[in-house]
């Protein structure tokens, strides 16, 4: 499913690192933007890795699952592309 995840980091290092390690998971959209196409049990994976490595009074991560009829209705002004125009295989 997609996924939207936004972020807020206080602190640089932690900003960095979370941003390094979603780029595993999706496509970095915009500064503290990632939308991603993934099941749950990566999901599952990216709130451990939230919940083990950011100050959760600081910081702020916000997730959003977006349903395949919502995607169609996204509307991009401007550049840039959805995570659904991708063409990409997995091996």
């Amino acid at each position: 499913m997609i996924t939207l995840i936004t972020y807020d980091i206080t602190e640089p290092n932690r900003l960095v690192r979370l941003n390094k390690f979603l780029k595993d998971f999706g496509l970095n959209t915009q500064k503290s933007v990632f939308e991603c196409d993934i099941d749950d049990e990566t999901l599952k994976q990216i709130r451990t890795y939230c919940k083990e490595n950011l100050n959760v009074k600081n910081d702020s991560v916000r997730i959003y699952r977006i349903c395949s009829a919502c995607m169609d209705r996204v509307i991009i002004l401007g550049k840039g592309i959805k995570v659904t125009q991708l063409n990409y295989r997995i091996i």
